[in-house]
């Protein structure tokens, strides 16, 4: 029989080590290396890739000339302290940073962009930098620039832990309909960070352009009676957080982004009573971080009311904050796939 659980009334608890123990390679790339990536044949820039990559853990743990301040007083840079591969959706990005951190030797975290501002926010920039000056290797996936303050905070952060000596590994995320604007850009990172984006080997991985391919279609959401006892049936054996849609989204704004991976900790199914567009931006970006932490763990969603497809407004989608959105509404719509018709999330 089903356990049945409620997110909406949990108060995770989390002490700073079992915060950072959370900051490591998702389910999804939990074993990964670089011999299970399948470099595309017609793309050398992938195989480079792998090497480039490979001859980077190498060096993890080793001390090198390209400090920070060894370019701000002029002399000479023999290696690079970091690696940032830019590149659009669909290329493997995040299997050759997992892979990296996965090969690379001592103390290492592995967290998104939003990942290490919410650590910013819950434990102070001091603490994180002093904290995280301690890893040999700290590695941001989908590094973003459409928030200039978190930009800035995680340039900030970015050289102070370069400074310590920290070997630092970044990935792009780039919206599909922008792919052919300018490579997400190694122009925009480098005006972003200045001086710092210079110790990066920025390396363009190309693949399969997935801009014609847009959103996938969203399951018909179930008829509100139904859902709870379709969960049951299907997943007997699971534990399952059943909620309603507003309620959940208004215990999010009391729990820290930060703990939200603590959050789903018991979860293996997510059933969700009446859906609703989401209008307050503040509230959105809180549920984009849940839709993140949802597809990191690979929880199968049930739910009624509207789809996915409708989970934002239009001004939204077509805003600043488009490209959170738009993945969000992907991976929420195929965690919802999943649950309901048994399409596995990929």
């Amino acid at each position: 029989m089903a356990t049945i659980t409620h997110l909406s009334e949990t108060i995770p608890q989390l002490s700073i080590d079992e915060l950072l123990a959370g900051f490591h390679p998702s389910y999804r790339f939990g074993e990964v290396s670089f011999n299970t990536y399948r470099p595309d044949p017609n793309q050398p820039s992938q195989t480079e890739a792998v090497h480039k990559l490979t001859g980077f853990a190498e060096s993890v743990g080793k001390s090198s000339s390209g400090s920070f301040l060894g370019k701000l007083f002029g002399k000479k840079k023999e290696t690079k302290n970091g690696i940032y591969l830019d590149g659009g959706f669909g290329v493997g990005k995040t299997h050759l940073l997992a892979s990296l951190w996965h090969a690379a030797p001592g103390r290492k975290a592995f967290g998104t962009f939003v990942e290490y501002t919410n650590l910013v926010g819950a434990l102070s920039f001091r603490q994180t930098v002093d904290v995280l000056s301690q890893y040999s290797l700290v590695c941001i996936d989908e590094f973003e620039l459409d928030d200039p303050g978190d930009t800035v905070l995680m340039s900030r952060l970015m050289r102070e832990l370069s400074d310590a000596g920290v070997k630092l590994a970044a990935t792009s995320n780039t919206l599909p309909g922008a792919l052919g604007e300018g490579r997400f850009a190694a122009v925009d990172f480098q005006r972003e960070i200045k001086t710092l984006s210079e110790q990066f080997d920025v390396h363009r991985v190309e693949g399969e352009d997935f801009r014609h391919r847009g959103l996938p279609e969203a399951p018909q959401p179930l008829e509100d009676s139904a859902i709870e006892s379709f969960a049951a049936e299907r997943y007997p054996d699971k534990t399952l957080a059943v909620d309603n849609f507003a309620d959940l989204v208004a215990h999010l704004s009391k729990v820290h982004p930060s703990r939200y991976r603590q959050l789903l900790s018991e979860t293996d199914v997510l059933v969700l009573h009446n859906v609703d567009t989401i209008t307050d931006q503040a509230i959105a970006l809180r549920f984009v971080v849940l839709a993140d932490r949802l597809y990191d763990k690979d929880v199968p969603i049930v739910a009624s009311g509207k789809p996915f497809s409708e989970l934002f407004t239009p001004e939204m989608m077509a805003g600043g904050y488009q490209k959170k959105y738009f993945r969000a509404v992907s991976r929420l719509t195929a965690l919802a796939r999943e649950g309901q018709i048994g399409e596995a999330a990929l």
